[in-house]
C-alpha cells in the first residue's frame, strides 16, 4: 500500500505541467529598459506581491542586468560584467546584494520570500567579450571559442555570437543554466531567439540546458512573429513564445520598410491570437505580449517617458481579449505609480479566472453583415456544464456601434438562463443584448 502511495506521489510530480495556466506577472522592459536595477525591482515587486491571491507572482528582471553602464552608446561603453567562464553576471553598482559572487541568489531568496517568483531576460548566445578573452567554459574542457558561431549575431543587438551545434555550444549553455538554476531563478525570457531570426538548434539546447539543471524553469521565446509553421516545435521545448513584434500602448502603428512590423499594436492581436487560438494548450501559450499601460517610465524601452496613449476602453479590451485567448499576462507598467483603472482591471477575478482557467476558447467566424468591424470570442468550460460560457464582444471600429444581436448570432447555440455583465456585475437579458460599443471598446458577458 505504501509503496502504491508512493507511486502515486511520484508520477504526479514528474506530470505537473510548468507554467499549466498562462504564466501572470510583470516584466520591467517597459518601463526601465535597460536600467532596472535592484531597489526598483523590489519596489515594483513589492506592489506586484499585494495582488498575489489573483493570480500575479512572476516579476522578471529583462535586458541589461548586466550592464555596469546601461546608457552606454555602444557595447563597450555598456561594460557587460562577466564572470571567469565568460558567463554574464549582475552589476554590483547596480545589484549591490550580488557582491562575493553569489549572483542573483540573495534577491532570488527575497523574491521568494514575498511569495513571488524571479525571471531574468537573456539574449541567445555567448557574449563577445568571453570569446575575445576565450574564457574557459564552466566543468569542461572547452573554450568559449569552441561554442561561438562567429558568423552569427543578432542583427538587433550586439552584444552576443551564436552558439555552435556542437558539444562545446552545449556546454556553455549548461554551464549559463546551471549558474541560473544555483541563483534560483524561475523564468527566463530568451530573445533574438523566436523570430528574425528563428532559431532552432538553440531553442533545443536552452531546453536541454534547462533539463540538466535540475531546477524547473519556464522558459519564454522571443521576439515575434514566431511562425506558426513552427508552432509543434517550440511547443515542444518551450512553455510560451511570442506571436508578434512587441506589443506598445497604440491601437494601430504605421511602419515601414525600415522598421518591419515594429511596434505593434492592439488592433493587430486580433489576427494574431486567432490564428494561433488552436494551439493553446495548459503549458503551451502562444504569448500575445505585454501589457503597457499606466506609467511607462523612468526608461521605457520604447520612446519617451509617458503615461500609456491608450484609452481606458483600448486598455480593457487588450485585457478582455488576452483573457480570452489563454495568453499569458504580463504587466509592462511602473507599478509605483499604479493607477486605479489599472488596478480594477488586473483584480478583476472573473476575467482572470477565464485566462487562467479551465476553459476552452474560439473566436467566432462567419459574423453577419454589418458586423465587418466587430470581433467576437466565445469561452466555454473544458468540462461542459449545461449553458455556461463566457462571450466577448469588441468593437475594431473608429466609429461607436449600438447592436441587437441575438446569442447565436454570437456563436451560442443553447439560450442563457441568467446573463451577467462581467465589466459592471450587472444583470442583462437572458433573450439578447442591446449594445452600445465606443470606438474599440468591448464588453464581455458570463451565461448560465
Amino acid at each position: 500500500m505504501v509503496t502504491r502511495i508512493l507511486c502515486l506521489l511520484l508520477c504526479a510530480a514528474s506530470t505537473e505541467l510548468l507554467a499549466a495556466p498562462p504564466p501572470m506577472g510583470w516584466n520591467s522592459w517597459d518601463a526601465y529598459g535597460f536600467t532596472i536595477d535592484e531597489a526598483d525591482f523590489k519596489a515594483n515587486a513589492s506592489v506586484l506581491a499585494q495582488f498575489r491571491k489573483h493570480g500575479w507572482q512572476y516579476a522578471v528582471v529583462d535586458e541589461g542586468w548586466y550592464m555596469r553602464d546601461p546608457a552606454g552608446a555602444d557595447l563597450a561603453a555598456r561594460h557587460y560584467q562577466l564572470d571567469d567562464f565568460g558567463r554574464l553576471v549582475p552589476s554590483l553598482n547596480r545589484f549591490p546584494s550580488a557582491s562575493g559572487g553569489v549572483g542573483l541568489r540573495p534577491l532570488a531568496d527575497w523574491t521568494h520570500r514575498m511569495g513571488l517568483k524571479l525571471g531574468i531576460h537573456i539574449l541567445r548566445g555567448i557574449p563577445k567579450a568571453a570569446v575575445e578573452a576565450n574564457s574557459r567554459i564552466a566543468a569542461s574542457h572547452f573554450h568559449a571559442a569552441d561554442a561561438a558561431d562567429v558568423s552569427d549575431s543578432c542583427p538587433w543587438d550586439e552584444g552576443n555570437y551564436g552558439v555552435r551545434d556542437n558539444a562545446a555550444g552545449q556546454a556553455y549553455y549548461d554551464s549559463i543554466f546551471r549558474l541560473y538554476a544555483s541563483w534560483g531563478i524561475d523564468f527566463v525570457k530568451v530573445d533574438c531567439i523566436a523570430d528574425h531570426p528563428y532559431r532552432p538548434v538553440e531553442i533545443r539546447q536552452i531546453a536541454a540546458a534547462i533539463r540538466h539543471a535540475g531546477r524547473p524553469m519556464v522558459l519564454s521565446l522571443s521576439p515575434g512573429p514566431t511562425n506558426i509553421s513552427h508552432a509543434d516545435e517550440v511547443a515542444r521545448y518551450a512553455q510560451l513564445w511570442r506571436i508578434s513584434n512587441d506589443v506598445w500602448d497604440g491601437w494601430t502603428f504605421e511602419h515601414n520598410a525600415a522598421s518591419g512590423d515594429f511596434p505593434n499594436g492592439i488592433r493587430d492581436a486580433f489576427d494574431n491570437l486567432a490564428n494561433w487560438s488552436r494551439h493553446a494548450r495548459p503549458g503551451r501559450w502562444p504569448d500575445a505580449d505585454m501589457l503597457p499601460w499606466g506609467m511607462l517610465g523612468p526608461h521605457p524601452g520604447w520612446g519617451e517617458p509617458r503615461r500609456s496613449r491608450l484609452s481606458a476602453a483600448e486598455q480593457q479590451t487588450q485585457f478582455v481579449l488576452w483573457a480570452m485567448a489563454h495568453s499569458p499576462l504580463i504587466l509592462g507598467c511602473n507599478l509605483t505609480q499604479l493607477d486605479e483603472g489599472t488596478r480594477a482591471l488586473i483584480t478583476n477575478r472573473q476575467l482572470i479566472d477565464i485566462d487562467q482557467g479551465a476553459w476552452q476558447s474560439r473566436p467566432v467566424e462567419r459574423l453577419p453583415e454589418g458586423y465587418e468591424n466587430i470581433r467576437v470570442w466565445v469561452a466555454t468550460p473544458q468540462r461542459g456544464r449545461g449553458r455556461d460560457a463566457v462571450v466577448a464582444v469588441f468593437n475594431l471600429g473608429s466609429e461607436p456601434v449600438t447592436l441587437h444581436p441575438s446569442w447565436p448570432m454570437l456563436g451560442v447555440d443553447e439560450p442563457p438562463r441568467s446573463v451577467m455583465d462581467i465589466m459592471t456585475g450587472k444583470p442583462a437579458a437572458a433573450s439578447g443584448i442591446d449594445l452600445q460599443l465606443a470606438p474599440h471598446a468591448s464588453a464581455v458577458y458570463r451565461l448560465r
